[in-house]
């Protein structure tokens, strides 16, 4: 798919406002941090990669300020790959090319995870994975769905099976969209069904990104992912989680110490703006969970497929 949802064009950075696709295809200019800021917070951007990509233009746009560092901070607490941006281009005598610089390196480490991950699957698979982890939410092919279109050049996907991922369903409207532009073979299913798929029908590999990943190997991901990985468990279907190293967080022991984002109510409440839940009724949204270390199979990254156990301190 040829398309650079984040990139800076004559002093601006453009960003497709996924918050509209599929449907519509409108970019927003942003000519100061602050509408990169609003962009990463509303989920105009996502995906851990492409958020810290989004930031470190935005401090750049800023240059370097640091009440813009502690704004575009501020905006999604769980990927960490937005802390690490931000620092590289704080650090920096110029920058822009900084940000430039973080780009290029997402899109290359997205390449090498993409083949090391094809090279733990068979042919003819079935792939299970969860929200977008594909050109919509990373520079490149993406980290899950990058594995995905990978098996897919090498003949060896037999088909994706996308979890449309409640509350805002990143794997219906995102994932399905790729697929749909890369005529890659997929199908969608709620996510309460991947169980009952892994059991009635059968799945080689389930794989799934990272917004965060602590040093012990546990992983922070789109709600849904821990439930994702018990299921795969039971059916004893290898579990992987996609990301590259700037995912990683050393500086974060285990998950217990992660910070998760719990996201406004009304996106669990309301479908398109219209509430479908009885006034009154309560509820609890997070938006990520995390999936314990010794459920992962493997950790997948630019640098090669680990398996546990994970020691990520370096």
């Amino acid at each position: 798919m040829n398309l650079d949802p984040v990139h800076w064009h004559n002093g601006s950075l453009m960003i497709l406002d996924q918050r509209l696709l599929p449907d519509e295809e409108r970019w927003i200019e942003a000519s100061d941090w602050k509408q990169v800021a609003e962009a990463i917070s509303s989920m105009a951007v996502r995906g851990a990669p492409l958020i810290g990509v989004a930031a470190a233009y935005g401090l750049a746009l800023a240059d370097n300020d640091p009440v813009a560092k502690q704004g575009l901070a501020s905006t999604r607490p769980t990927a960490v790959n937005l802390f690490h941006a931000l620092d590289r281009v704080a650090n920096s005598k110029d920058p822009l090319q900084e940000a430039h610089r973080i780009s290029e390196e997402e899109r290359a480490a997205n390449e090498a995870i993409g083949n090391f991950g094809a090279s733990l699957i068979e042919g003819n698979a079935t792939v299970i994975t969860i929200c977008n982890t594909g050109s919509l939410a990373t520079p490149g092919i993406g980290t899950a769905l990058g594995i995905i279109r990978v098996l897919h050049r090498q003949g060896k996907l037999r088909e994706a099976i996308l979890c449309e991922t409640r509350p805002r369903q990143q794997g219906l409207k995102l994932s399905a969209w790729e697929c749909i532009q890369d005529s890659i073979p997929f199908r969608v299913i709620p996510d309460g069904a991947a169980a009952a798929f892994m059991k009635t029908h059968g799945a080689q590999f389930v794989v799934a990104g990272a917004d965060r990943i602590a040093r012990n190997g546990d992983t922070a991901n789109k709600i849904g992912t821990y439930s994702l990985a018990l299921a795969a468990n039971a059916h004893k279907v290898p579990f992987a989680i996609a990301a590259p190293t700037s995912t990683i967080d050393p500086n974060t022991p285990t998950g217990e110490e992660i910070p998760i984002e719990e996201r406004d109510p009304a996106e669990l409440l309301e479908v398109a703006g219209h509430r479908v839940a009885p006034k009154g009724t309560p509820a609890w949204n997070p938006a990520f969970d995390v999936t314990p270390a010794t459920l992962i199979d493997h950790i997948v990254t630019e640098q090669g497929a680990f398996s546990k156990p994970y020691d990520f301190g370096v």
